[in-house]
């Protein structure tokens, strides 16, 4: 495409040069992380490229199931991922929660952007579908971890008060509130600081990329703004659904600590 500067293989492999000075600095400082380091490199790359090499064929194919199939692994993945941060303090009446959160949030604010916002035609055009899909994913994702896991950590590190709260007449609901109060709030603060900080600290990837596309500036910011617009929708809907939910499932039907919870206890 004219205007914009192609990128040959050999000069992004000296782009790596900057991971090696990375892996040399914390050598140095012996922090024993070149391994993870390594592999998270050679993992992104092999998934970016793989990536790259199925959306050049899905962007040819206009179908709908192909769109929704890559849809429904992106949420897998995520959810799963949510799982895998999770391991040490889920029991499983949580995953539900955390699995429906993410689902509902997702879906509702993906559709609200397609529909109400780009009206996109047809609303299943891969092009517009799949990444705005991912950024909306990513975020939650990230937002419900965070929630999930200061609503977890809160109620194990301080489970004394919490059944001190119950044996004085308090329901799970007003003994909760507190936890499920800092835990929403912890979700939603990385959307938070990242709206606050967009267009004067940094430039947003999906900005740049359409900037360097040679998409005039006013009409990237429009798309910019659309989603992060749709991004803090997401995340809001699914950190609430999960600390809203998922503070019950610390209780029992008789409005006692659940045993796996008092298991988890710190």
């Amino acid at each position: 495409m004219e205007g914009i500067i192609q990128i040959e293989i050999l000069y992004l492999a000296l782009g790596y040069i900057l991971i090696l000075l990375l892996l040399l600095l914390v050598r140095l400082k012996r922090l024993g992380k070149e391994w993870e380091i390594t592999l998270a490199s050679l993992r992104m790359t092999a998934q970016l490229v793989l990536t790259g090499f199925v959306l050049t064929y899905v962007f040819s194919w206009e179908k709908i199931w192909i769109t929704l199939i890559i849809f429904a692994v992106m949420e897998a993945f995520a959810i799963h991922t949510v799982f895998g941060r999770m391991k040490k303090s889920l029991f499983p009446a949580l995953r539900i929660v955390i699995a429906g959160s993410m689902l509902v949030g997702t879906t509702a604010a993906l559709a609200y952007f397609l529909f109400v916002i780009v009206r996109v035609s047809p609303w299943f055009a891969p092009r517009y579908f799949i990444p705005v899909a991912g950024m909306i994913i990513g975020n939650s994702m990230n937002g419900i971890s965070i929630g999930i896991d200061r609503l977890s950590s809160g109620i194990r590190s301080r489970l004394d008060r919490l059944e001190g709260a119950l044996m004085l007449g308090a329901s799970p609901k007003e003994a909760a509130r507190p936890f499920v109060k800092e835990a929403f709030s912890a979700g939603i603060m990385p959307i938070i600081n990242n709206m606050m900080g967009m267009g004067i600290v940094f430039l947003p990837g999906m900005m740049t990329g359409q900037i360097l596309a040679g998409i005039a500036p006013l009409d990237a910011i429009k798309y910019q703004i659309a989603i992060m617009l749709g991004i803090g929708g997401s995340v809001t809907i699914t950190v609430f659904l999960v600390t809203e939910l998922g503070y019950r499932r610390f209780f029992n039907r008789y409005s006692q600590v659940r045993q796996e919870v008092l298991d988890l206890r710190l």
